[in-house]
């Protein structure tokens, strides 16, 4: 069974993609590959590649499953058609169960349902989105209720004064704008409030590194792996930092890096062990020195230069790097998205709090710490964790 999928383009052709997406019969698949392309910049990279990796099942499955009045579903399909299709994907491929309300439609997840429910959706709407900026889609978002965006722009329209527009809000005589309304998406995912994910099986990045050694990862790989287990940061945050970002701290267990939403500015430091450190300086000064267009070892490489470097000589990339880590996953038949190990350090580093801290100040004072260490947007997300040793 033949299934879309996608590749980075070889830095010997000439061509405006980076990547490019096939359909099941091989053939350049367009719409998905403008897609990525139009969402570089606006989120990161590995978002980006994110949304193709979560919609290449749903395309296949429009190819060979979908059904609308005997035919099978187009992408360009008008906005009732598509949504059928999503519905009917929803129930039979993610074990969803979808009911109708009003103007749009309720989306549960059950126990047999992916935990990837919710970005299927955001990629979905973002797929629609780029495809109508790009005049390739010609009608409304599919995944959009159209209803309630013209019902939040009544309500922020309409005054008290009947048929007169709203006041300014320095006249004090209208009701304050309420700005936390139910969203605005077709399919509403009301169980959908997000759980970071506890592992607490101490033996977790052993299993990695063997599964690693099996399909003969190199130094870079097992360099990253360990990187992301020791300090908790998402597998961008490693592989795109620099030569500067650690020369930049004074520790050489520690380097500069960026966090989600700091549009790569360095806003963090992630701190790592003696061996990583290294693991890390081998690296450096012989497989990478061999990739390096000048064979430069660690004292002569430039601070805007990436660590980590391609067979080519070309900086790593999460969507090059993530290959490396799925084959060895599932060689070894180990069911493990790369996030869940910063889940991991969170939950190793609180089961150490909790053994170590002999007052109750103490035990807050160090969670405090973890928290600016990892630079949550919201700090009442350790609290989750925090129920788990409860």
């Amino acid at each position: 069974m033949f299934k879309y999928w996608y590749g980075y383009c070889p830095d010997s052709v000439e061509s405006r993609f980076e990547l490019l997406v096939f359909d099941s019969n091989n053939q350049p698949f367009l719409p998905l590959t403008e897609h990525y392309h139009d969402c570089l910049g606006k989120i990161s990279k590995s978002s980006a590649l994110s949304y193709v990796q979560c919609l290449l099942p749903f395309f296949t499955w429009l190819d060979q499953y979908s059904n609308y009045q005997g035919s099978r579903v187009k992408w360009d399909d008008s906005p009732d058609i598509i949504r059928i299709a999503v519905e009917d994907y929803l129930m039979n491929e993610m074990a969803c169960k979808v009911t109708e309300k009003d103007t749009f439609q309720f989306v549960n997840r059950t126990n047999k349902s992916p935990n990837t429910v919710n970005r299927f959706l955001s990629a979905l709407k973002s797929f629609y989105k780029s495809l109508i900026h790009l005049k390739q889609y010609r009608y409304s978002n599919p995944l959009l209720d159209s209803y309630a965006i013209l019902n939040d722009y009544k309500s922020d329209t309409e005054g008290v004064r009947k048929d007169k527009p709203r006041m300014p809000a320095a006249a004090g005589t209208e009701d304050a704008t309420s700005y936390r309304r139910l969203t605005n998406s077709y399919f509403k995912l009301i169980n959908e409030e997000w759980q970071p994910e506890i592992i607490g099986d101490i033996h977790l990045p052993y299993q990695v590194y063997q599964a690693g050694k099996k399909v003969n990862w190199s130094l870079r790989e097992v360099v990253i792996a360990r990187l992301l287990f020791e300090t908790g940061a998402r597998a961008s945050e490693v592989i795109e930092l620099t030569i500067g970002d650690y020369r930049s701290r004074k520790s050489f267990q520690e380097a500069n890096t960026f966090n989600k939403g700091s549009h790569g500015k360095r806003v963090k430091f992630i701190r790592f062990s003696k061996d990583t450190v290294k693991l890390l300086m081998r690296y450096i000064n012989t497989e990478r020195k061999q990739f390096d267009e000048f064979q430069r070892n660690f004292n002569t490489l430039p601070d805007e230069a990436p660590i980590f470097l391609t067979e080519l000589g070309t900086p790593f990339t999460y969507g090059a790097w993530y290959h490396h880590w799925n084959k060895a996953m599932n060689q070894c038949e180990i069911k493990l998205n790369p996030h869940k190990a910063r889940h991991w350090f969170v939950t190793s580093r609180l089961r150490g709090i909790h053994n170590t801290s002999k007052t109750d100040a103490e035990n807050e004072q160090k969670k405090n710490e973890l928290i600016q260490y990892i630079k949550w947007k919201d700090a009442k997300t350790i609290e989750v964790y925090k129920h788990f040793f409860d």
